[in-house]
């Protein structure tokens, strides 16, 4: 298979459209703006106050440390505002990326059956050719082996009906016979 993406029933659904993390976080930020405005009102403060510690200017670094205090109570009350307020949205949100994994998850399971279902019937079929070419029989044309493939059968068979003989005590000259007869069938 190749490395690309599987095509689905779902991709010109918007109900089940997958944002990657650039995607999420525009828009997180649409859906929150304030947190972000906070988190960057706290940085000034901060970087203000440090500036002002260094400078040894006591009276800036107290107001900056206090606008630092205040822009965090403020990212903080948006935080849990912005969280009362799309808890209805986080719940969908959530659902909806539950049945996006069961979806994976479903597609993956069935790639899996095709992939062993394919895998037997390519068993089957070798099966049912090498039954034929060891049996002697004539060789459907839906079974039909590949010549190196008769070849590697054919010696492998070779040497089954040897250690056969072996076991036997047939002679040499029926082994020869019976590999001549795989190669006319194989052909």
């Amino acid at each position: 298979m190749s490395g690309g993406r599987l095509p689905s029933s779902f991709d010109h659904d918007k109900d089940f459209f997958e944002e990657n993390r650039w995607q999420k976080l525009t828009r997180r930020l649409k859906e929150e703006p304030l947190i972000p405005i906070g988190c960057g009102l706290t940085f000034w403060a901060f970087y203000g106050a440090t500036r002002a510690v260094r400078t040894g200017d006591s009276n800036k670094a107290q107001i900056m440390f206090r606008r630092r205090l205040y822009a965090q109570s403020f990212t903080l009350l948006a935080a849990v505002g912005g969280s009362m307020y799309f808890k209805t949205e986080r719940t969908k949100r959530r659902e909806f990326d539950g049945k996006v994994a069961e979806r994976k998850a479903q597609e993956k399971r069935d790639a899996w059956i095709r992939e062993l279902e394919a895998r037997d019937q390519d068993d089957k079929d070798w099966r049912a050719k090498m039954d034929a070419i060891a049996s002697g029989k004539k060789i459907p044309a839906e079974l039909k082996v590949p010549a190196v493939i008769a070849k590697k059968a054919t010696s492998v068979t070779a040497n089954e009906s040897k250690d056969a003989t072996k076991e036997s005590g047939e002679g040499v000259k029926d082994s020869i016979d019976a590999s001549k007869d795989i190669k006319e069938v194989s052909n």
